[in-house]
């Protein structure tokens, strides 16, 4: 009986650290995207550097990993541009450890 109830209790803080949101993937135009990118909070790290198209990869996919507001993945252009899905990866894999 003891055991039950703590197998219970750690149920219930399991369930209430569950995230229900998900992550958007539909396509946006490409001005939306800029647009979306530059009212987004700056990030906290230094991309200089890196191609375009690898920094808006990062960003989304940081965004992503952490369920912010700016959370997308353009589905069209990570399947088209090789830089766009290297940064969306990287930046899923760094800020989801985080």
């Amino acid at each position: 009986m003891r055991r039950q109830g703590w197998v219970l209790v750690l149920a219930g803080v399991a369930a209430g650290c569950a995230t229900t949101r998900p992550i958007p993937t539909a396509h946006e135009a490409p001005a939306v995207a800029a647009e979306r990118r530059a009212a987004a909070p700056k990030p906290t790290y230094n991309l200089t550097g890196y191609p375009p198209a690898v920094r808006d990869g990062y960003i989304d996919g940081c965004e992503s990993a952490k369920h912010s507001q700016y959370a997308r993945k353009d589905a069209a252009r990570f399947a088209s541009d090789a830089q766009y899905s290297m940064g969306w990866n990287d930046g899923f894999g760094i800020c989801g450890k985080k």
